[in-house]
């Protein structure tokens, strides 16, 4: 049995292989898929020296489709695809389509559409040199568990992050910001979770872990996803496989455009919604969700320059109506960006806000700005109705080698503060959803709590006043300007 270092320092040998070929952001169009195959080939060999054993040799028996988890087509095994020394890349490709056609229901599309027949990125022999270097172990369940295949894959997702930048955060979030997230979530055995914008399902996988770390029943979770980007999707379908997990449904297609989960001609609902929805994005098409056929505008249609409020209301209104619960990464623009103002004051006043938490900067990849957590809950306890909990929590983070994390501390405690849900000096604040409206639905933070503070000549002044203070000089600095292009105008 593998350990888990020699795992990982074998699944991150194959990406140095196309280390000055490709760019490090196409290293996953190729890694995974290769990765999947091998797996699902050693493991149906598995699979059939192990019916071969329970049958006493029984040749045809052990090929029984019944005794295999998917389908390998004659002369599609890896093996097979392993003796080809030509055109390398049409073999690879050609074994992939027959093995997603002999097992239409769950692997169909999943090894993605990167160009294996394309010479020019990937010659023969770097294909041999790949196909040669994933063939240097076996990846049998008995030799890499799922458990331990998943940690592997979740590494792998992590180091081409790291690896590609900016192409990262179409398809992963920071893993510590995901556990928080979670914890505050809660999942319990049975319920359905969604992510609208899945990545590479690291979000889902997290409901998965906690119930295991719990000692709960994992299995009985029905997970949803769906993912604009074809690879993207593909691999969170395998990351879901190879973490051993069967009962999920991972859609590629757009949500606003396209959701993918209906009932009866209406958004599906779930108990739980995580997401990392992509922010700020101008080209959508605002026309067609100010006539939603699905009634997701139930705040009203936002700007055409940013989406973010479009995404917020479709997973409000993908939430089950009893104790359908979220918890929504998100740039802190969308707490007090005047032009969605409208929509924020009456979600506040719908009283499913929960909670604010601000985190610390650098927690989006390739981004220094600070990212916040915005918590909804259709199911709110008596005791918090018609009130948010506010959470400063911008200066609970470490950063160490260029990349910011939660430590298990900061973790905690965030989580105990929404937990208590009591006012925490400098830290937290429980503020009523009237006064939130006074205020014009501003969800601004450090309006409510603040944890830093500047001396002036008459004591203590905080963030807050310091933030109100510009606010209303920003406004009055408008206004001012507003009035002198009105009088250009007129002398014009």
């Amino acid at each position: 049995m593998m350990t888990q270092q020699a795992l990982e320092k074998y699944l991150w040998g194959a990406a140095t292989l196309l280390r000055g070929l490709i760019d490090a952001g196409d290293y996953k169009q190729y890694i995974f898929p290769l990765l999947f195959y091998k797996r699902i080939c050693d493991v149906y060999d598995e699979e059939y020296q192990n019916a071969l054993k329970e049958s006493g040799g029984d040749l045809k028996f052990a090929e029984f489709a019944e005794n295999h988890r998917f389908q390998i087509p004659k002369g599609a095994h890896w093996k097979h695809t392993r003796e080809n020394t030509k055109n390398v890349g049409v073999a690879i490709e050609k074994a992939m389509r027959q093995i997603e056609k002999a097992n239409p229901d769950t692997l169909f599309g999943i090894f993605g559409d990167a160009q294996w027949t394309n010479k020019d990125r990937l010659s023969d022999e770097t294909l041999i040199n790949l196909m040669e270097h994933f063939s240097s172990e076996t990846l049998s369940i008995k030799n890499v568990p799922n458990d331990e295949l998943g940690q592997g894959y979740e590494f792998l997702i992590k180091k081409f992050a790291d690896d590609s930048g900016h192409t990262a955060a179409e398809f992963y979030t920071n893993r510590t910001v995901v556990h928080l997230m979670t914890l505050i979530m809660d999942p319990k055995p049975g319920e359905s979770i969604y992510d609208p914008t899945c990545g590479s399902g690291g979000m889902l996988l997290s409901c998965v872990n906690k119930l295991k770390d719990d000692g709960k029943e994992y299995r009985s979770l029905k997970l949803y996803g769906q993912e604009l980007n074809l690879m993207t999707s593909a691999i969170a379908r395998m990351n879901m496989f190879l973490h051993g997990i069967e009962d999920f449904k991972i859609v590629r297609g757009d949500t606003l455009k396209h959701p993918a989960f209906l009932e009866k001609d209406k958004l599906k609902q779930f108990n739980i919604i995580l997401a990392n929805p992509p922010y700020s994005i101008k080209s959508w098409n605002r026309a067609e969700f100010e006539k939603d056929p699905y009634g997701r505008n139930i705040y009203g249609t936002p700007p055409q320059g940013t989406a973010d409020y479009a995404f917020q209301q479709h997973i409000i209104k993908s939430l089950d109506e009893k104790n359908g619960r979220c918890a929504i990464l998100w740039p802190h623009g969308v707490l007090f960006r005047d032009a969605e103002a409208e929509m924020r004051k009456k979600m506040i006043a719908a009283d499913v806000v929960e909670a604010v938490i601000g985190l610390g900067p650098n927690l989006f990849y390739n981004s220094p700005m600070e990212a916040c957590i915005l918590v909804c809950n259709k199911g709110k306890k008596k005791d918090r109705r018609e009130k948010i909990i506010f959470i400063n929590a911008v200066n609970d983070v470490r950063r160490e080698s260029a990349f910011s994390y939660l430590t298990d501390d900061h973790v905690a405690k965030i989580h105990k503060a929404f937990v208590g849900f009591k006012d925490i000096d400098g830290f937290a604040k429980v503020i009523p959803a009237p006064s939130i409206l006074a205020n014009n639905g501003n969800l601004n933070i450090a309006l409510y709590v603040s944890n830093v503070q500047q001396k002036n000549g008459n004591g203590d002044v905080h963030l807050k006043d310091m933030v109100l203070a510009w606010q209303k000089g920003s406004e009055s600095l408008r206004n001012v300007m507003a009035g002198l292009f009105k009088a250009l105008e007129k002398n014009s």
